[in-house]
């Protein structure tokens, strides 16, 4: 990947020795450094690497809570600031936002990759010769009255629970994500897992132990 080549070279070099275009460099702004970017100019480049790499690999390494994939997230993040600079719009936020948005996104997106792996895995064990007919109509049924739960609750929860447990963010990211106070988020989730408890007992538990009950 020839970009992903020049950036490894930029930032693995060291384009500024002790001296004035070191100090000329620090001295830039971050929107001035993008725009040297914009122009191929890989100098700038390593000095927004200085400035920020450590909040990115902070952040990839918060939410995945693995160093190997949040140094991969790292190399993503400078690579696309080195390939697409262009895109940065000062109307949404800062250049440092800009990038912790990046790697907030690249993170997530691997998060959700890693869980649908293994949420395939688990099908796939579910699907096995081993499992009775039995067992697979009952996960199925499972998943389909999870589903059916979740649209039946209020959008406000619904939102908040789905970004807890398939995202992974915790009430504090879900407060600030969604600019709400803490105590609506622990409120909102609490009401919603409730409600989904009590209605996956009416759909899964309750009609069968009313059956048999009656019997």
């Amino acid at each position: 990947m020839p970009g992903s080549l020049a950036l490894a070279g930029v930032l693995h070099s060291s384009p500024f020795g002790a001296g004035t275009m070191q100090g000329e460099a620090d001295k830039l702004t971050d929107v001035a450094l993008l725009e040297r970017v914009a122009a191929r100019d890989g100098s700038a480049v390593s000095v927004l690497y200085d400035r920020y790499s450590a909040i990115v690999f902070g952040l990839a390494t918060r939410i995945l809570r693995d160093r190997a994939e949040a140094e991969e997230v790292l190399q993503e993040v400078f690579l696309l600031a080195w390939t697409r600079s262009e895109t940065y719009d000062a109307a949404l936020g800062s250049p440092a936002a800009w990038l912790i948005r990046i790697a907030r996104n690249r993170a997530i997106d691997r998060l959700r990759s890693r869980r649908l792996r293994l949420v395939t895995a688990e099908s796939q064990e579910i699907e096995s010769p081993a499992a009775s007919p039995e067992a697979v109509a009952a996960a199925g049924e499972r998943e389909r009255a999870v589903a059916c739960a979740l649209r039946a609750l209020p959008a406000d929860q619904r939102t908040l629970i789905e970004h807890a447990y398939f995202v992974g963010l915790s009430q504090s990211e879900l407060a600030a994500r969604f600019h709400l106070p803490l105590g609506t988020v622990k409120t909102r989730i609490r009401t919603g897992m409730m409600a989904l408890r009590q209605q996956l007992h009416d759909s899964l538990g309750g009609p069968a132990a009313r059956r048999d009950a009656t019997r």
